[in-house]
């Protein structure tokens, strides 16, 4: 069974906050330099790359195909 979700256009337009934006990307340069997180925040991490990726979903599919 295929079900079709009409989500609004509004939908293309969301992203993460500035301020959470810049906080994960703080997270994933320290990680990326090789300095390790805290247990809380690579749950903090995991938890903002989930939510930037259902974001990114949302908005592909809000997206007008071309």
């Amino acid at each position: 069974m295929t079900v079709t979700l009409d989500l609004p256009e509004e939908l293309a337009r969301f992203r993460l906050p500035e301020g959470v934006a810049s906080r994960l990307q703080t997270l994933l340069d320290r990680q990326d330099s090789g300095k390790s997180l805290s247990a809380p925040e690579q749950r903090e991490a995991e938890g903002l790359v989930e939510l930037a990726e259902a974001l990114s979903l949302l908005k592909l599919r809000a997206t007008p195909a071309r």
